[in-house]
């Protein structure tokens, strides 16, 4: 008997690297290779996934109130302006600290979207993840929110979808009653919720004086929080010359802690006096950006007792992100 040919298939097309779509892992590729998604091209996917961007919000307007707003203040509202204008039936797009049942976001009755900053995000790039949820929240049904889902690496970011050009101006609230449009006729459960949330936020003012600052009140002792923009090393030994030379202070009781990391920026961290307010920070605050400046424009190399300050300084930094 004459043995049977193997029957094969028909190859399938191959699509280029930029046309295959994003997939379920187990999924064979779409790219027609046979293989399962997570095997072929699926492994660029995921590596773009979960490669970490050091600073999402760079090229961003306000970029350094983009990472106070995610890591630092609690209750804050922003209007972002849309490239190209907004969609039809979409009165406004506002950006939140924080979301109800901690949502990504949502599409309300009237058709305006909130969009939540700090959710926990599913791939390295918040800034792409921010886009991806914005982009839905835009199409979805009003009177919805967004859920959180895997995004395509490949897909926007929001350095894509708002305008550069348009002011980025955070409205700091003392609570979370910009959550539902009529907070006095809410039901009893959205009242009740709101009131949780409200008795857990840290009462927050952002300084006019300077840019990215803002003051909060803790029960021991206030603080003084700088989003600054300048780079870490060269920001670093600025500050170590003022410390040294007894000058980081913002006045009589206050104190220069050390600073976080967050997002790529560094933010300077002073301990304040129970009863010093955000007004009486804003003039001690102007009169250090000023001693700031010249201490950056200083390339001169750091002496002994600077270097040991800035070493002090180095040990006292925290990383948020």
């Amino acid at each position: 008997m004459a043995k049977k040919r193997p029957q094969t298939k028909a190859a399938a097309p191959q699509l280029k690297d930029g046309e295959v779509p994003v997939v379920g892992a187990r999924e064979p590729c779409p790219c027609g290779s046979g293989r399962r998604y997570k095997a072929c091209h699926g492994r660029a996917a995921s590596h773009a996934v979960t490669e970490l961007v050091q600073r999402p919000f760079e090229g961003l307007a306000g970029e350094c109130d983009w990472v106070a707003l995610r890591e630092l203040v609690p209750a804050a509202t922003v209007e972002l302006t849309l490239k190209g204008g907004l969609p039809e039936g979409v009165p406004s797009v506002t950006l939140a600290t924080v979301l109800p049942m901690a949502w990504p976001a949502l599409r309300r009755d009237d058709g305006s979207v909130l969009l939540g900053l700090q959710n926990d995000t599913p791939s390295g790039d918040i800034s792409r993840d921010l886009a991806d949820t914005l982009t839905r929240a835009l199409t979805a049904e009003p009177g919805t929110p967004v859920a959180a889902q895997r995004v395509d690496p490949q897909g926007p970011r929001l350095q894509d979808l708002l305008d550069p050009a348009a002011a980025f101006e955070p409205a700091v609230h003392s609570g979370f009653e910009f959550w539902v449009p009529d907070s006095e006729n809410a039901t009893p459960e959205v009242s009740a919720s709101l009131e949780r949330a409200n008795a857990a936020a840290i009462p927050t003012v952002r300084l006019t004086s300077v840019d990215s600052s803002y003051w909060c009140e803790t029960p021991e002792k206030n603080h003084l929080r700088w989003v600054m923009p300048h780079a870490e090393e060269r920001l670093l030994d600025a500050l170590a010359r003022l410390h040294a030379a007894g000058t980081s202070s913002l006045g009589e009781g206050t104190r220069l802690v050390g600073s976080f990391r967050a997002h790529g920026l560094t933010v300077p961290v002073w301990d304040l006096p129970s009863s010093m307010t955000a007004e009486e920070c804003e003039k001690p605050a102007a009169a250090f950006a000023e001693r700031l400046a010249a201490a950056l424009a200083d390339e001169s190399p750091l002496t002994p007792e600077e270097r040991r300050a800035r070493g002090g300084l180095t040990n006292r930094q925290v990383t948020l992100s």
